[in-house]
This record gives structure tokens, sequence and C-alpha cells, in this order.
């Protein structure tokens, strides 16, 4: 039976029987694992332990921080802190070290960015009054050396940057602890203990930034020689 064509041939397309081969899809790309609170603790986490002995507890206490390694074997690899624990033949600080343990480790495994932590534990002040730690450092808790403590862990994994003084900024401020030293010059040893020793001059007073005793007077201006902040900038 022939078919009149009535309107105008502006294409043709043969028609055959055979099935339409599907293009095949692309794979997808590689997402990398994030820490989230979905994560299951694996057998083996690496782990790092740290001894405090703060002078207003009776013994030392032993923190160990536990580390996950997520993306193994990748271009994405990273360790992530996963747990907390607190260790000391103390009984006295047993119960809010206990808790302030699962609060953290919680922290840790909900994921994201937990350096505020650091910053919210470092702002707890003692109503009986801080102490100085060994090196001169000033702790205003025995909760902010905690924070000292995860801070120290986060950098030396890689998640926290060292905030490193240029050589020209070091340079400067070994001449003027040289030349404060030199101004006041003491002819009497003070005696000082071993917990508080310090590499800074001894009438220096306490930095707001570091919380080393660090800050001189020099040409009219406090300077920090351990951070190198400046009130005149």
């Amino acid at each position: 039976m022939a078919i009149k064509i009535e309107k105008k041939i502006v294409g043709y397309q043969v028609h055959t029987n055979q099935a339409p081969v599907a293009e095949p899809e692309p794979s997808p790309k590689y997402m990398p694992i994030q820490m989230n609170e979905s994560i299951k603790r694996p057998d083996f986490l690496l782990g790092s332990t740290y001894k405090i002995k703060p002078p207003v507890s009776e013994h030392a206490m032993y923190i160990t921080i536990n580390d996950i390694i997520l993306n193994e074997d990748t271009d994405h690899e990273i360790r992530r802190p996963y747990e907390v624990f607190i260790n000391s033949k103390s009984m006295e600080h047993y119960q809010w070290v206990i808790a302030l343990t699962r609060v953290i480790s919680a922290v840790f495994r909900k994921g994201g960015d937990i350096a505020f932590l650091i910053e919210e534990l470092a702002s707890v002040y003692d109503p009986n009054g801080g102490y100085y730690k060994k090196g001169g450092v000033y702790m205003p808790s025995l909760v902010a050396e905690i924070a000292a403590v995860i801070e120290k862990h986060m950098k030396s994994i890689g998640l926290i940057k060292h905030e490193e003084m240029s050589e020209t900024t070091k340079q400067i401020l070994a001449e003027k602890k040289s030349q404060f030293e030199e101004i006041h010059s003491q002819t009497s040893n003070s005696a000082n203990s071993s917990d508080t020793e310090t590499p800074f001059p001894a009438n220096a007073s306490l930095c707001r930034k570091c919380n080393n005793k660090a800050v001189i007077m020099m040409d009219g201006c406090n300077t920090c020689l351990n951070c190198g902040d400046s009130k005149c900038g």
C-alpha cells in the first residue's frame, strides 16, 4: 500500500528492530569520609598519653587521646581525635573528670570543626585562683590545662596549624630581651621553684594572649617575648 507524502521532507532516520545501546554511566567520584557520629569505633586506635602534675591535685593526671584514621592509604587520609580518657590516683575530681571526658569524646565524634572546644575549656577559671605550671605558663584552672593538652595534641596531628613567628620577629624579641636584662640586671638571685622557672626575665608580667610571664616594658611599649603580642601594634 502506497503512502502519499503531502509534507516537505526535512530529514530522515533509518529504523531498525535492534534496541538502542545504553551509554555507560560515568563512574561516581570518590567521596572522602568525614568524621561523623555514625562511624563505628574500630578495633584499633592510635593513642597518645600526656602527663600533667597540677599543684591543685595531689597526684599526677594522665590524659590519653585516641585517634581514628579516616580514608587510610588514600590522598584524603586524615587523623582525627575519637575519644579521651583521664586517669589519676586522686579520686577528688573523679566525678566531673568522667563527665568531662564523655562530653569531649562526644564532640570529637560529632565531627566538623572541633577547635572551638579548646577556647571554651581554656576560659574556665578556678574561683580559688589559678596556678603556674612548669615553664612559667599560667593556667587559670585544671580544666584549662586539660584544654592545653588537647590543643598540643591537635597541633601534633596537624589538625591545628602552628603559628610560627618569622625569623625577623624572633630576632627583634631576642634583642629586646637582651636589652631588658642589661637594664634590669639584679645583683641578688631570687629563689624560684623548679616548677615556675622561665626563660624570660624574672620580673616579666603575664601575657593575656599566651598565658606566659613574658611581657616586658621596652620603649614605652608592653611586648610579650614569647608570642610577640604588643600593645603598640
